[in-house]
């Protein structure tokens, strides 16, 4: 049973970049699933959300709007579009199985000209 996450890299301010989470060893269409990050200073936040079937969808206030989490039941993955890039953004972002103590290892996002 694992998360595994992936397309972390650097890019400048206003950039796009798409993170990618593989789920292995459940269930994955029955489960919510979760993004969060951990940006200097700061304790770990909630990003987004995703019902199972893709049923809704939500996000932290200060992703609304720039960012877009959507899911792959075929593949068993879950993606996080980032546009419109901050330096505020930079961090580790990990998915989650909602609910959950399963956590990925975490893929960083470092957003800098």
């Amino acid at each position: 049973v694992q998360l595994v996450e992936s397309g972390g890299g650097l890019v400048q301010p206003g950039g796009s970049l798409r993170l990618s989470c593989a789920a292995s060893g459940f269930p994955f269409n029955f489960y919510d699933m979760n993004w969060y990050r951990h940006t200097p200073g700061k304790e770990r936040e909630f990003v987004a959300t995703i019902g199972s079937r893709s049923l809704y969808t939500n996000y932290a206030d200060s992703v609304k709007g720039r960012f877009t989490i959507s899911r792959d039941d075929g593949l068993n993955r879950v993606y996080l579009q980032m546009t419109r890039l901050k330096s505020e953004d930079t961090g580790v972002y990990y998915c989650r199985r909602a609910g959950t103590s399963l956590w990925g290892q975490g893929t960083q996002v470092t957003v800098s000209s």
